[in-house]
């Protein structure tokens, strides 16, 4: 790290839904990942769990009820992004597995902080890195592998795509 660069911290709960060789993905509507496919989840709320969080998050952005299956663990990502004043951000990612109890994918409301236009169902071989956040690609090697590594994943050539 130089002394120019300034790290924003991001912390969040993200959710692994599969269903026949396909996953849920939203389609990112802000951030760095803008552009991009993402996965459903976000940030804690004041007072929330890490598993109110992800219902939550799930249900907003994607319009499907969930239920956890497990914690599969927790990684991050550092990649530049220019925001707020910080040149990088530092995004830790808590991932569950989890299974649509309910509910049908549908088009989320429109508020402040709400950076999905919706969601759909992908298959592994549409996802690449020109197109998906480092969360959606982790996602596939797990799924692929069962593992999700310990060490940070850097992205120092990450481009925000902004149309």
């Amino acid at each position: 790290m130089s002394n120019n660069e300034k790290y924003h911290q991001a912390f969040g709960v993200y959710g692994i839904c599969e269903v026949g060789h396909k996953v849920l993905v939203i389609n990112k509507n802000g951030g760095p990942y803008k552009n991009r496919f993402d996965l459903p989840g976000g940030s804690l709320e004041e007072g929330e769990s890490l598993a109110e969080a992800m219902k939550r998050e799930f249900k907003e952005e994607t319009g499907i009820e969930i239920e956890i299956i497990k914690n599969i663990g927790v990684i991050d990502f550092v990649l530049p992004w220019e925001w707020n004043g910080h040149t990088h951000v530092h995004h830790i990612a808590v991932y569950y597995l989890v299974r649509k109890v309910g509910g049908e994918i549908s088009t989320p409301e429109q508020f402040d902080g709400q950076d999905s236009l919706g969601a759909v169902w992908v298959t592994e071989n549409v996802i690449t890195e020109d197109n998906a956040s480092p969360l959606v690609l982790k996602a596939l090697e797990w799924i692929n592998t069962g593992k999700l590594g310990i060490e940070a994943e850097y992205y120092d050539g990450w481009k925000v795509k902004n149309s």
